[in-house]
């Protein structure tokens, strides 16, 4: 007995994946909490959501089931879990997203210090960590394939810290001053002329 084969018709375009994928994104967030006991190893794509009184300055669309809250940040992964968990929630080294948040929380003296590249002092990676888990909210939407899906969903949402991908016009600009603010920060030290 033969498989039948699949026909292309019957294998979801990118087009019908990202409109199931901006379904699922615009659910219902969930806190932090919730979000790393729920979140799959599968690859996929992620939605930061915050109250606008969060960063009343920078535009978000509202989420359709919960308009208190704006949209702030879209991403995808390979594994949703280890993205959320090991970068976003972790290491300001390897998220973007941490780096932007302490960029524009600049008034809550964020400190950093130079390794490879500018990071976060660990008590401070502690300390964005948990205002993280008090201020922000998560959704996200399994794909097997994320990559063909996010500059299609970042395009049709503009979410206001993302910059990479985004029409220029819809760059922020406050986004890429907090970018640039986080990485002048700290610089590595010039040990001066080799004797």
């Amino acid at each position: 007995m033969t498989t039948p084969e699949k026909r292309l018709d019957d294998v979801p375009t990118d087009r019908a994946r990202a409109e199931e994928a901006l379904r699922l994104l615009s659910g219902e967030p969930v806190g932090l909490d919730v979000a790393v006991k729920r979140l799959s190893r599968g690859s996929g794509v992620y939605a930061w959501w915050a109250a606008p009184s969060i960063f009343p300055d920078l535009p978000g669309s509202p989420n359709v089931n919960v308009p208190s809250l704006r949209l702030l940040y879209l991403g995808r992964a390979t594994s949703l879990r280890g993205r959320i968990l090991r970068n976003h929630l972790r290491r300001s080294g390897s998220s973007t997203l941490r780096r932007t948040l302490a960029g524009l929380l600049g008034s809550e003296g964020f400190r950093t210090t130079w390794t490879d590249r500018v990071v976060l002092v660990p008590e401070d990676e502690a300390r964005l960590t948990a205002w993280m888990y008090a201020h922000l909210r998560l959704t996200w939407a399994e794909d097997a394939e994320p990559a063909s899906i996010e500059a299609e969903l970042v395009r049709r949402l503009h979410p206001p810290l993302n910059v990479h991908g985004v029409d220029p016009e819809n760059v922020q600009a406050a986004v890429v001053a907090a970018k640039n603010s986080y990485n002048n920060s700290s610089r590595p030290v010039d040990p001066g002329p080799i004797p």
